[in-house]
């Protein structure tokens, strides 16, 4: 198997006057959290989003240990609808001393372009900020951090910077070269 050098950069905010707003997208999005965990949502989610940037760390992963890591309490899912249509999400996990990592997000492709990342991404991040309010006993946010790799989308380092986000850590390490399937084989032909 053949692989590639991949750099990863880790970003965070240290205060939520670090968040740096994006305009509403025009038309008909909203951002709803999913409450309810649902293991076959978050794989559609995770797959439809991540399909043709190589996401597979969790395409392996049983229905059970989806609705386990789903149901630790402050685990929340955040998505973005366009006219009804699931179109994005934002991942949050809850870590110690009131660390929240947006562990995962983004667009389905064919809503890439539309002005939704960054609305999505400071909605997301505004929840990260106030995540204990929802989860009484929890550390209040203290910090708020994501990684972002060289495989993602082109424009994600600056969608991170334009809401905020300052670089911290930078690491370059091989990875092996996978073929990712999207939501089902062929979805995103070469």
């Amino acid at each position: 198997m053949s692989s590639a050098p991949v750099t990863t950069w880790s970003l965070e905010q240290t205060s939520p006057a670090d968040l740096l707003p994006a305009a509403a997208p025009d038309g008909d999005v909203r951002i709803v959290r999913a409450e309810v965990p649902s293991p076959e949502f978050s794989r559609f989610l995770y797959a439809s989003v991540g399909g043709d940037i190589h996401w597979t760390d969790r395409l392996g992963w049983t229905y059970t240990r989806w609705q386990e890591y789903l149901e630790r309490p402050g685990v929340e899912t955040w998505v973005a609808y366009d006219h009804g249509t699931p179109a994005g999400y934002v991942e949050l996990e809850p870590q110690e001393e009131g660390v929240v990592e947006i562990v995962y997000f983004g667009l389905i492709p064919a809503f890439r372009g539309r002005r939704i990342g960054g609305h999505l991404l400071a909605q997301g991040t505004a929840r990260a900020w106030d995540l204990a309010e929802r989860w009484p006993g929890r550390t209040p946010t203290k910090r708020v951090w994501l990684h972002t790799c060289s495989k993602d989308g082109e424009f994600a380092m600056d969608n991170y910077q334009r809401r905020g986000f300052k670089l911290f850590d930078t690491k370059v390490e091989l990875e092996p070269d996978v073929a990712t399937p999207g939501p089902w084989p062929g979805a995103y032909p070469a």
